[in-house]
């Protein structure tokens, strides 16, 4: 049962991040108050600080849940794998998702300082969770398994960057595959 109260908390959790992005793409960051997301989402601000502890988390709703998703996708990978590949993998199928409202968060956060430092919390979070689950599953010391993840997301970050630097007709998954193309460790072994 625990599982499917989660499902739901998921759920109005990712609806209220979408109303939040959506005031927040309209009326820019600062113009929009807690308020304005619980009259537009149909609930109440204590409701909303249930979710959300400010309303700068709003907009990285999805970074915990991604965060969570790809430490528990990295478990399920074939047990042979090299860890390089499975961070590849895994974070190939999470780019290929990307789409014009993740250019518009992406922009939004470039654009708000406030955002870019959380992001960069969350961010360090959720490397921290996966670093944990690559560890357990390939058998990798902990310096290794954050030197990996590390690694992994500054590709990511500079495939994001390419990407909107190139606009929408870029394909992500392909500047992703560059990245770790051109940085693959020396440890990608276990």
């Amino acid at each position: 049962m625990a599982g499917l109260r989660e499902r739901a908390r998921r759920a109005v959790q990712a609806e209220l991040a979408a109303v939040a992005l959506e005031l927040f793409t309209e009326r820019g960051f600062d113009e929009v108050t807690v308020d304005d997301i619980a009259r537009a989402a149909g609930v109440s601000k204590r409701s909303f600080f249930r979710y959300f502890p400010a309303k700068e988390d709003a907009v990285f709703g999805g970074v915990q849940v991604m965060g969570d998703d790809i430490a528990d996708q990295l478990t399920a990978r074939p047990a042979g794998e090299p860890p390089w590949e499975s961070l590849h993998a895994v974070l190939r199928d999470w780019v290929a998702r990307i789409d014009a409202e993740s250019r518009a968060t992406l922009r939004l956060i470039e654009r708000t300082p406030s955002l870019r430092a959380r992001f960069q919390q969350r961010r360090e979070e959720a490397r921290s969770r996966i670093a944990a689950a690559l560890a357990a599953r390939a058998s990798l010391d902990p310096f290794t398994a954050d030197l990996l993840t590390s690694a992994a997301g500054a590709a990511v970050d500079c495939a994001s960057r390419e990407w909107l630097r190139r606009g929408p007709d870029a394909d992500p998954a392909h500047l992703l595959d560059t990245a770790f193309t051109h940085l693959r460790p020396a440890c990608t072994t276990p």
